[in-house]
Protein backbone atom coordinates (compact mmCIF):
# COMPACT_ATOMS: atom_id res chain seq x y z
CA UNK A 1 0.00 0.00 0.00
CA UNK A 2 1.08 3.75 -0.51
CA UNK A 3 0.28 4.46 3.06
CA UNK A 4 0.92 2.74 6.39
CA UNK A 5 -2.02 3.49 8.86
CA UNK A 6 -1.51 5.05 12.20
CA UNK A 7 -3.07 4.30 15.25
CA UNK A 8 -2.65 7.20 17.89
CA UNK A 9 -4.11 6.61 21.85
CA UNK A 10 -7.24 9.45 21.18
CA UNK A 11 -7.92 7.83 17.84
CA UNK A 12 -8.73 4.81 19.35
CA UNK A 13 -10.79 6.09 21.66
CA UNK A 14 -12.34 8.06 19.68
CA UNK A 15 -13.62 4.89 17.12
CA UNK A 16 -14.72 3.30 20.48
CA UNK A 17 -16.52 6.58 21.93
CA UNK A 18 -17.90 6.74 18.19
CA UNK A 19 -18.98 2.79 18.65
CA UNK A 20 -21.07 3.15 21.76
CA UNK A 21 -22.68 6.68 20.60
CA UNK A 22 -24.12 4.18 17.11
CA UNK A 23 -25.10 1.23 19.86
CA UNK A 24 -26.67 3.59 22.15
CA UNK A 25 -28.57 5.00 19.04
CA UNK A 26 -29.59 1.70 18.02
CA UNK A 27 -30.64 0.78 21.82
CA UNK A 28 -32.68 3.88 21.96
CA UNK A 29 -34.33 3.27 18.63
CA UNK A 30 -35.94 -0.07 19.53
CA UNK A 31 -37.01 1.32 23.18
CA UNK A 32 -40.47 3.86 22.99
CA UNK A 33 -39.60 5.27 26.32
CA UNK A 34 -36.53 6.51 25.15
CA UNK A 35 -37.17 7.76 21.81
CA UNK A 36 -40.03 9.94 22.97
CA UNK A 37 -37.60 12.77 24.50
CA UNK A 38 -35.48 12.56 21.74
CA UNK A 39 -38.86 13.68 19.26
CA UNK A 40 -38.91 16.11 21.91
CA UNK A 41 -35.51 17.84 20.54
CA UNK A 42 -35.90 16.73 16.92
CA UNK A 43 -39.14 18.83 16.69
CA UNK A 44 -37.41 22.52 18.27
CA UNK A 45 -36.07 24.14 14.75
CA UNK A 46 -32.79 25.42 16.96
CA UNK A 47 -31.71 22.09 18.71
CA UNK A 48 -31.97 20.86 14.68
CA UNK A 49 -30.07 23.58 12.43
CA UNK A 50 -27.25 23.26 15.69
CA UNK A 51 -27.19 19.64 15.12
CA UNK A 52 -26.21 20.30 11.53
CA UNK A 53 -23.31 22.73 12.48
CA UNK A 54 -22.39 19.79 14.71
CA UNK A 55 -22.50 17.44 12.22
CA UNK A 56 -20.09 19.12 10.16
CA UNK A 57 -17.65 20.27 12.81
CA UNK A 58 -17.73 16.16 14.21
CA UNK A 59 -16.90 15.01 10.16
CA UNK A 60 -14.40 17.33 10.02
CA UNK A 61 -12.72 15.68 13.08
CA UNK A 62 -13.27 12.55 12.07
CA UNK A 63 -11.24 12.89 9.57
CA UNK A 64 -8.93 14.39 11.00
CA UNK A 65 -8.73 11.15 13.36
CA UNK A 66 -7.31 8.76 10.50
CA UNK A 67 -3.87 8.99 10.31
CA UNK A 68 -1.23 7.64 8.19
CA UNK A 69 2.26 7.26 7.10
CA UNK A 70 2.92 7.85 3.61
CA UNK A 71 5.35 5.83 1.90
CA UNK A 72 8.74 7.46 0.75
CA UNK A 73 10.37 4.23 -1.23
CA UNK A 74 10.88 0.62 -2.39
CA UNK A 75 14.28 -0.56 -1.74
CA UNK A 76 15.14 -3.56 -3.99
CA UNK A 77 14.67 -6.45 -1.93
CA UNK A 78 10.99 -5.41 -1.27
CA UNK A 79 11.33 -3.12 1.82
CA UNK A 80 8.97 -0.76 2.29
CA UNK A 81 9.93 2.86 3.60
CA UNK A 82 7.31 4.92 5.41
CA UNK A 83 7.91 8.51 6.54
CA UNK A 84 8.08 9.56 9.88
CA UNK A 85 5.45 12.26 9.50
CA UNK A 86 2.37 11.27 10.64
CA UNK A 87 -0.54 12.58 8.16
CA UNK A 88 -4.47 12.58 8.28
CA UNK A 89 -7.09 12.36 5.90
CA UNK A 90 -7.71 15.93 6.19
CA UNK A 91 -4.26 16.56 5.61
CA UNK A 92 -4.58 15.11 2.11
CA UNK A 93 -7.76 16.78 1.50
CA UNK A 94 -6.01 20.57 2.37
CA UNK A 95 -2.74 19.45 1.10
CA UNK A 96 -2.52 22.75 -1.07
CA UNK A 97 -3.34 24.95 2.73
CA UNK A 98 -0.83 22.57 4.41
CA UNK A 99 2.15 22.78 1.63
CA UNK A 100 1.90 26.45 0.71
CA UNK A 101 3.99 28.22 2.96
CA UNK A 102 4.75 31.77 3.24
CA UNK A 103 7.49 33.50 4.75
CA UNK A 104 5.74 35.28 7.40
CA UNK A 105 2.89 37.48 8.05
CA UNK A 106 -0.14 37.76 5.34
CA UNK A 107 -3.21 39.25 5.69
CA UNK A 108 -6.90 38.08 5.02
CA UNK A 109 -6.93 37.57 0.85
CA UNK A 110 -4.15 39.73 0.46
CA UNK A 111 -1.22 39.42 -2.47
CA UNK A 112 1.58 41.18 -1.04
CA UNK A 113 3.48 40.76 2.82
CA UNK A 114 2.05 42.47 5.78
CA UNK A 115 5.54 44.15 6.39
CA UNK A 116 8.06 45.77 4.32
CA UNK A 117 11.36 44.34 2.88
CA UNK A 118 14.59 45.47 1.44
CA UNK A 119 14.17 44.71 -2.47
CA UNK A 120 17.29 44.98 -4.33
CA UNK A 121 16.71 45.86 -7.77
CA UNK A 122 19.08 44.71 -11.05
CA UNK A 123 20.48 48.39 -11.57
CA UNK A 124 21.86 47.45 -7.39
CA UNK A 125 19.10 50.44 -5.68
CA UNK A 126 17.61 49.42 -2.93
CA UNK A 127 14.05 50.12 -1.51
CA UNK A 128 11.78 49.14 1.10
CA UNK A 129 8.58 47.25 -0.36
CA UNK A 130 5.79 45.20 0.10
CA UNK A 131 7.01 42.33 -1.54
CA UNK A 132 4.68 39.60 -3.58
CA UNK A 133 3.20 36.57 -1.85
CA UNK A 134 4.44 33.10 -3.01
CA UNK A 135 1.49 31.86 -3.26
CA UNK A 136 -1.28 34.08 -2.34
CA UNK A 137 -2.46 35.77 -5.57
CA UNK A 138 0.12 34.59 -7.16
CA UNK A 139 -2.02 33.72 -10.37
CA UNK A 140 -2.51 37.53 -10.82
CA UNK A 141 -0.69 39.35 -13.30
CA UNK A 142 -1.75 42.42 -12.03
CA UNK A 143 -2.48 42.82 -8.33
CA UNK A 144 -4.78 45.67 -8.70
CA UNK A 145 -7.43 42.52 -10.53
CA UNK A 146 -7.61 41.19 -6.74
CA UNK A 147 -10.47 42.60 -5.91
CA UNK A 148 -12.12 41.91 -9.46
CA UNK A 149 -10.75 38.29 -9.35
CA UNK A 150 -12.33 37.45 -5.42
CA UNK A 151 -15.92 38.65 -6.31
CA UNK A 152 -15.65 36.46 -9.57
CA UNK A 153 -15.13 33.19 -7.55
CA UNK A 154 -17.26 34.37 -4.65
CA UNK A 155 -20.41 34.70 -7.56
CA UNK A 156 -19.05 31.15 -8.87
CA UNK A 157 -18.57 29.35 -5.68
CA UNK A 158 -22.29 30.92 -4.53
CA UNK A 159 -24.23 29.76 -7.66
CA UNK A 160 -22.43 26.32 -7.49
CA UNK A 161 -23.49 25.96 -3.90
CA UNK A 162 -27.13 27.14 -4.32
CA UNK A 163 -27.36 24.69 -7.67
CA UNK A 164 -26.11 21.87 -5.20
CA UNK A 165 -28.46 22.81 -2.50
CA UNK A 166 -31.35 22.95 -4.61
CA UNK A 167 -30.45 19.64 -6.14
CA UNK A 168 -30.75 18.06 -2.21
CA UNK A 169 -33.78 19.71 -2.01
CA UNK A 170 -35.27 18.27 -5.09
CA UNK A 171 -33.80 14.95 -4.06
CA UNK A 172 -34.97 15.02 -0.60
CA UNK A 173 -38.61 16.22 -1.62
CA UNK A 174 -39.05 13.40 -4.19
CA UNK A 175 -38.22 10.69 -1.32
CA UNK A 176 -40.65 12.95 1.19
CA UNK A 177 -43.85 13.64 -0.51
CA UNK A 178 -46.84 11.23 0.02
CA UNK A 179 -47.91 9.46 -3.01
CA UNK A 180 -50.76 11.52 -4.00
CA UNK A 181 -49.31 14.82 -3.01
CA UNK A 182 -47.99 17.36 -6.17
CA UNK A 183 -44.48 18.37 -6.26
CA UNK A 184 -46.05 22.34 -5.84
CA UNK A 185 -47.58 20.76 -2.79
CA UNK A 186 -44.71 19.25 -1.10
CA UNK A 187 -42.51 22.01 -1.81
CA UNK A 188 -45.03 24.91 -0.17
CA UNK A 189 -45.61 22.40 3.25
CA UNK A 190 -41.71 21.84 3.24
CA UNK A 191 -41.72 25.98 3.22
CA UNK A 192 -44.56 26.52 5.28
CA UNK A 193 -42.70 23.78 8.16
CA UNK A 194 -45.91 21.75 7.68
CA UNK A 195 -44.08 18.57 9.41
CA UNK A 196 -42.92 17.44 13.06
CA UNK A 197 -39.51 17.31 11.97
CA UNK A 198 -38.10 21.06 11.41
CA UNK A 199 -37.12 20.62 7.65
CA UNK A 200 -37.48 24.08 6.62
CA UNK A 201 -34.80 25.02 9.52
CA UNK A 202 -32.48 21.91 8.48
CA UNK A 203 -32.52 22.47 4.98
CA UNK A 204 -31.75 26.17 5.52
CA UNK A 205 -28.74 26.20 7.84
CA UNK A 206 -27.63 23.44 5.46
CA UNK A 207 -27.76 25.91 2.46
CA UNK A 208 -25.78 28.03 4.76
CA UNK A 209 -23.07 25.27 5.48
CA UNK A 210 -22.80 24.29 1.80
CA UNK A 211 -22.74 27.96 0.17
CA UNK A 212 -19.70 28.64 3.09
CA UNK A 213 -17.90 25.77 2.46
CA UNK A 214 -18.15 26.21 -1.53
CA UNK A 215 -16.61 29.74 -1.13
CA UNK A 216 -13.69 28.05 0.83
CA UNK A 217 -12.77 25.48 -1.49
CA UNK A 218 -12.99 27.89 -4.73
CA UNK A 219 -10.82 30.70 -2.72
CA UNK A 220 -8.42 28.92 -0.53
CA UNK A 221 -6.32 27.38 -3.28
CA UNK A 222 -5.57 30.53 -4.73
CA UNK A 223 -5.78 32.95 -1.49
CA UNK A 224 -5.24 33.02 2.10
CA UNK A 225 -8.66 33.26 3.45
CA UNK A 226 -7.80 34.19 6.43
CA UNK A 227 -4.33 35.36 6.33
CA UNK A 228 -1.11 33.36 7.57
CA UNK A 229 0.65 33.35 10.87
CA UNK A 230 4.72 33.75 12.22
CA UNK A 231 5.87 31.29 10.02
CA UNK A 232 3.49 31.80 6.90
CA UNK A 233 1.20 28.89 8.31
CA UNK A 234 -2.34 29.15 6.46
CA UNK A 235 -4.61 30.17 9.55
CA UNK A 236 -7.52 28.34 8.01
CA UNK A 237 -5.60 25.34 7.78
CA UNK A 238 -4.56 25.73 11.61
CA UNK A 239 -8.42 26.20 12.19
CA UNK A 240 -9.48 22.87 10.52
CA UNK A 241 -7.31 21.14 12.28
CA UNK A 242 -7.79 22.93 15.89
CA UNK A 243 -11.76 21.20 15.49
CA UNK A 244 -10.52 17.86 16.20
CA UNK A 245 -8.49 19.09 19.43
CA UNK A 246 -11.83 20.80 20.46
CA UNK A 247 -13.66 17.84 20.04
CA UNK A 248 -11.38 15.69 21.31
CA UNK A 249 -11.05 17.38 24.73
CA UNK A 250 -15.12 18.06 24.89
CA UNK A 251 -15.90 14.08 24.74
CA UNK A 252 -12.67 12.06 25.90
CA UNK A 253 -13.13 13.95 29.23
CA UNK A 254 -16.71 12.86 29.63
CA UNK A 255 -15.65 9.09 28.81
CA UNK A 256 -13.45 9.54 32.18
CA UNK A 257 -15.72 11.61 34.37
CA UNK A 258 -18.53 9.13 34.17
CA UNK A 259 -17.64 6.25 35.52
CA UNK A 260 -16.21 8.05 38.24
CA UNK A 261 -19.76 10.11 38.80
CA UNK A 262 -21.86 7.43 37.98
CA UNK A 263 -20.43 5.13 40.00
CA UNK A 264 -19.15 6.93 42.89
CA UNK A 265 -22.55 9.42 42.91
CA UNK A 266 -25.00 6.13 42.69
CA UNK A 267 -22.98 4.26 45.33
CA UNK A 268 -23.36 6.91 47.56
CA UNK A 269 -26.92 8.08 47.57
CA UNK A 270 -27.76 3.86 47.60
CA UNK A 271 -25.53 2.58 50.67
CA UNK A 272 -24.98 5.77 52.44
CA UNK A 273 -23.35 5.58 56.01
CA UNK A 274 -19.86 5.31 55.87
CA UNK A 275 -19.84 4.38 52.02
CA UNK A 276 -21.04 8.12 51.81
CA UNK A 277 -19.09 9.38 53.83
CA UNK A 278 -16.22 7.92 52.23
CA UNK A 279 -16.64 9.14 48.61
CA UNK A 280 -18.37 12.60 50.01
CA UNK A 281 -14.78 13.28 51.88
CA UNK A 282 -13.35 12.58 48.59
CA UNK A 283 -14.86 14.49 46.56
CA UNK A 284 -14.72 16.98 49.06
CA UNK A 285 -10.89 17.07 49.38
CA UNK A 286 -10.55 16.81 45.40
CA UNK A 287 -12.88 19.84 45.16
CA UNK A 288 -10.60 22.38 47.02
CA UNK A 289 -7.59 21.71 45.41
CA UNK A 290 -7.22 24.09 42.49
CA UNK A 291 -7.77 22.58 39.23
CA UNK A 292 -5.37 24.63 37.53
CA UNK A 293 -2.40 23.45 39.80
CA UNK A 294 -3.15 20.40 39.54
CA UNK A 295 -3.49 20.10 35.34
CA UNK A 296 0.08 22.01 35.46
CA UNK A 297 1.36 19.56 38.13
CA UNK A 298 0.25 17.02 36.21
CA UNK A 299 1.40 18.28 32.61
CA UNK A 300 4.80 19.54 34.03
CA UNK A 301 5.39 15.66 35.56
CA UNK A 302 4.29 14.11 31.77
CA UNK A 303 7.00 16.44 30.28
CA UNK A 304 9.80 15.48 32.44
CA UNK A 305 9.09 11.75 31.51
CA UNK A 306 8.66 12.28 27.90
CA UNK A 307 12.27 13.93 27.88
CA UNK A 308 13.58 11.49 29.72
CA UNK A 309 12.32 8.64 27.59
CA UNK A 310 12.14 10.30 24.21
CA UNK A 311 12.99 6.48 22.62
CA UNK A 312 8.77 5.56 23.52
CA UNK A 313 7.93 8.04 21.03
CA UNK A 314 8.92 7.58 17.29
CA UNK A 315 7.36 11.14 15.96
CA UNK A 316 6.20 14.70 17.53
CA UNK A 317 2.90 13.56 17.07
CA UNK A 318 2.94 10.71 19.09
CA UNK A 319 4.25 13.01 21.78
CA UNK A 320 1.35 15.91 21.23
CA UNK A 321 -0.97 12.82 21.14
CA UNK A 322 -0.47 11.76 24.75
CA UNK A 323 -0.01 15.04 26.06
CA UNK A 324 -3.62 15.78 24.48
CA UNK A 325 -4.80 12.25 26.38
CA UNK A 326 -3.23 13.23 29.47
CA UNK A 327 -4.91 16.28 29.38
CA UNK A 328 -7.85 14.64 28.86
CA UNK A 329 -7.33 12.23 31.99
CA UNK A 330 -7.22 15.27 34.40
CA UNK A 331 -9.78 17.01 33.48
CA UNK A 332 -11.79 14.13 34.01
CA UNK A 333 -10.53 13.46 37.20
CA UNK A 334 -10.93 17.15 38.70
CA UNK A 335 -14.79 17.33 36.69
CA UNK A 336 -16.43 14.33 38.14
CA UNK A 337 -17.28 15.87 41.78
CA UNK A 338 -20.19 18.12 40.19
CA UNK A 339 -21.69 15.45 38.45
CA UNK A 340 -21.14 13.16 41.76
CA UNK A 341 -23.29 15.04 44.02
CA UNK A 342 -26.11 15.61 41.85
CA UNK A 343 -26.19 11.80 41.24
CA UNK A 344 -25.69 11.48 45.06
CA UNK A 345 -29.08 13.65 46.17
CA UNK A 346 -31.17 12.16 43.20
CA UNK A 347 -30.50 8.16 44.16
CA UNK A 348 -30.55 9.54 48.18
CA UNK A 349 -34.99 9.95 46.95
CA UNK A 350 -35.09 6.90 44.53
CA UNK A 351 -33.70 4.71 46.99
CA UNK A 352 -36.64 5.24 49.12
CA UNK A 353 -39.46 4.98 46.26
CA UNK A 354 -41.96 1.86 46.44
CA UNK A 355 -40.74 0.01 43.11
CA UNK A 356 -36.99 0.18 44.44
CA UNK A 357 -38.24 -1.28 48.12
CA UNK A 358 -40.04 -3.65 46.18
CA UNK A 359 -36.81 -5.19 44.57
CA UNK A 360 -35.06 -5.49 47.26
CA UNK A 361 -37.78 -7.38 49.52
CA UNK A 362 -38.19 -9.67 46.54
CA UNK A 363 -34.74 -10.31 47.14
CA UNK A 364 -32.79 -8.59 44.05
CA UNK A 365 -29.02 -7.96 44.74
CA UNK A 366 -27.32 -4.72 45.16
CA UNK A 367 -26.01 -4.35 42.19
CA UNK A 368 -28.85 -5.29 40.24
CA UNK A 369 -31.46 -2.69 41.63
CA UNK A 370 -28.65 0.10 41.21
CA UNK A 371 -28.01 -0.64 37.30
CA UNK A 372 -31.88 -1.71 36.75
CA UNK A 373 -33.38 0.55 38.80
CA UNK A 374 -31.53 3.46 39.58
CA UNK A 375 -28.98 4.34 37.04
CA UNK A 376 -32.39 4.40 34.38
CA UNK A 377 -33.50 6.93 36.08
CA UNK A 378 -30.82 9.06 36.36
CA UNK A 379 -30.04 9.22 33.27
CA UNK A 380 -31.75 12.46 32.32
CA UNK A 381 -29.32 13.97 34.35
CA UNK A 382 -26.29 12.24 33.02
CA UNK A 383 -27.14 13.12 29.67
CA UNK A 384 -28.06 16.80 30.60
CA UNK A 385 -24.69 17.34 32.70
CA UNK A 386 -22.67 15.80 29.68
CA UNK A 387 -23.87 17.60 26.78
CA UNK A 388 -23.76 21.17 29.13
CA UNK A 389 -20.61 20.71 30.09
CA UNK A 390 -19.13 20.25 26.79
CA UNK A 391 -19.06 23.64 25.54
CA UNK A 392 -17.09 24.40 28.93
CA UNK A 393 -14.89 21.59 28.41
CA UNK A 394 -13.80 23.00 24.80
CA UNK A 395 -13.24 26.57 26.51
CA UNK A 396 -11.30 24.96 29.51
CA UNK A 397 -8.37 23.88 26.46
CA UNK A 398 -8.44 27.65 25.04
CA UNK A 399 -7.59 28.75 28.97
CA UNK A 400 -5.47 26.10 29.87
CA UNK A 401 -2.88 26.61 26.19
CA UNK A 402 -3.02 30.56 27.05
CA UNK A 403 -1.56 30.04 30.56
CA UNK A 404 0.65 27.50 29.24
CA UNK A 405 -0.27 24.16 30.76
CA UNK A 406 -3.05 23.48 27.90
CA UNK A 407 -2.41 20.97 24.88
CA UNK A 408 1.17 20.44 22.94
CA UNK A 409 2.62 23.76 21.81
CA UNK A 410 3.02 21.73 18.18
CA UNK A 411 -0.56 20.61 18.09
CA UNK A 412 -3.02 23.10 16.13
CA UNK A 413 -5.90 23.93 18.41
CA UNK A 414 -7.59 27.51 19.42
CA UNK A 415 -5.76 27.72 22.83
CA UNK A 416 -2.70 27.77 21.01
CA UNK A 417 -3.94 30.08 18.37
CA UNK A 418 -5.16 32.51 21.03
CA UNK A 419 -2.21 32.31 23.20
CA UNK A 420 0.22 32.74 20.23
CA UNK A 421 -1.74 36.12 18.91
CA UNK A 422 -1.50 37.69 22.69
CA UNK A 423 2.06 38.96 21.39
CA UNK A 424 0.61 39.63 17.46
CA UNK A 425 -1.71 41.90 19.39
CA UNK A 426 0.86 43.93 20.36
CA UNK A 427 2.27 44.70 17.16
CA UNK A 428 2.19 47.45 14.71
CA UNK A 429 0.71 47.00 12.70
CA UNK A 430 -1.89 44.83 14.50
CA UNK A 431 -2.14 40.75 13.49
CA UNK A 432 -5.64 40.39 14.23
CA UNK A 433 -6.68 37.64 11.97
CA UNK A 434 -5.14 34.44 14.26
CA UNK A 435 -7.15 35.64 16.94
CA UNK A 436 -10.82 35.97 14.65
CA UNK A 437 -10.13 33.45 13.17
CA UNK A 438 -9.81 30.83 16.44
CA UNK A 439 -12.66 32.99 17.74
CA UNK A 440 -15.14 32.44 15.15
CA UNK A 441 -14.44 28.55 14.27
CA UNK A 442 -14.31 27.70 18.37
CA UNK A 443 -18.21 30.37 18.62
CA UNK A 444 -19.74 28.49 16.01
CA UNK A 445 -18.89 25.37 17.89
CA UNK A 446 -19.80 26.35 21.16
CA UNK A 447 -22.71 28.20 20.32
CA UNK A 448 -24.22 25.02 18.32
CA UNK A 449 -23.34 22.83 21.55
CA UNK A 450 -25.07 25.07 23.89
CA UNK A 451 -28.10 25.23 21.58
CA UNK A 452 -29.00 21.82 21.32
CA UNK A 453 -28.21 21.19 24.67
CA UNK A 454 -30.75 23.25 26.07
CA UNK A 455 -33.12 21.45 24.07
CA UNK A 456 -31.99 17.90 25.46
CA UNK A 457 -32.31 19.65 29.10
CA UNK A 458 -35.36 20.53 28.26
CA UNK A 459 -36.64 17.07 27.17
CA UNK A 460 -34.99 14.83 29.64
CA UNK A 461 -35.59 17.14 32.48
CA UNK A 462 -38.66 15.42 34.51
CA UNK A 463 -39.94 18.91 35.48
CA UNK A 464 -39.52 20.90 32.18
CA UNK A 465 -41.04 17.73 30.10
CA UNK A 466 -44.63 19.15 28.35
Amino acid sequence: MPFQLEFLWTDILIYLLLASTLAFAFYTARHEHLRVPWRQVARRPMAMASLVVLTVYVTVGLMDSVHYRPLLEIRNQGERVYSNEVLSLLDRMTTLLRTRVEKTYSAPFAVQAYSKETVEYPDGRHAREYPRLSYGGAHLQNPDDRATDIARRIGFATLAGLALWLLLIAGFVWWWRGRAESWSGAVQRLWRGESQVPWRAIWMTTGVLIVLVANAACLSPFYHIFGTDQVGQDVFYKSLKSIRTGLVIGTLTTLVMLPFAAVFGIMAGYFRGWVDDVIQYTYTTLSSIPGVLLIAAAILSLQVYVGNHPDSFHSATERADIRLLFLCLILGVTSWTSLCRLLRGETLKLREVDYIQAARALGSSHVSVMARHVLPNVMHIILITVVLDFSGLVLAEAVLSYVGVGVDPTMDSWGNMINSARLEMAREPVVWWSLASAFVFMFGLVLSANLFSDAVRDAFDPRLRK
